[in-house]
């Protein structure tokens, strides 16, 4: 073979292969770069799934912050009904409402505390009702005072137009909260407390 012809071989295997060493390192550097850049982010804008929409608005510090007192004083008057109510009925109610409320009012806590939100402190009854329902101090002292069956009257009376006050609470909760949590309690007070509003309707209407 001609010196020339194969010198000018071995020249051109040489320039592809340094041609092919140039290509893999430039994809490699490419590689590199976009995996270092900083645009590299696929949602630059918090849009993907790792970003966390807002946990609560007012509405849900509001449902909270309210639903707390009101949920006490619900309590205040189930107490009341051992030792006072002559029907077994409002007896038994009493005791399911307070097994209700009680845990309600704990994640209602809790939710407020996470959120570095002070939890309201003890209730003191006033003329004064911010929150819908909520008995004054002369109703609950006339309840205290009642006994037998004009317990079990002033209970249910005054019992049904808490529970009302709390299902336009939590009605409010359902319509402009965005916590999902507080959300899925509002619906259950206002499923779990619109069913006791209709039985202590029927035991009111079996009493007269």
């Amino acid at each position: 073979m001609h010196p020339t012809r194969h010198t000018a071989r071995r020249l051109t295997a040489r320039r592809r292969t340094a041609l092919a060493l140039a290509a893999t390192a430039a994809l490699a550097l490419t590689a590199c770069g976009a995996k270092d850049a900083p645009h590299a982010d696929p949602h630059p804008h918090g849009g993907g799934p790792s970003a966390s929409p807002a946990a609560h608005n007012a509405a849900d510090s509001a449902f909270a912050r309210e639903m707390i007192p009101h949920h006490r004083q619900a309590l205040e008057m189930t107490d009341l009904a051992d030792g006072r109510a002559a029907s077994p009925a409002v007896r038994n109610l009493a005791a399911e409402i307070a097994k209700a409320q009680g845990p309600e009012i704990t994640t209602l806590e809790g939710w407020l505390t996470s959120w570095g939100e002070q939890v309201p402190g003890a209730m003191h009854h006033s003329g004064e009702h911010v929150m819908a329902g909520m008995m004054s101090e002369a109703d609950m002292k006339g309840l205290a005072k009642a006994r037998g069956a004009a317990f079990d009257a002033a209970f249910l009376r005054l019992m049904i137009r808490h529970h009302e006050g709390a299902v336009t609470m939590a009605g409010t909760e359902r319509e402009e909260g965005v916590h999902g949590p507080a959300k899925a309690l509002a619906r259950r007070i206002v499923r779990t407390q619109t069913a006791e509003i209709a039985t202590m309707r029927k035991l009111s209407a079996g009493r007269d």
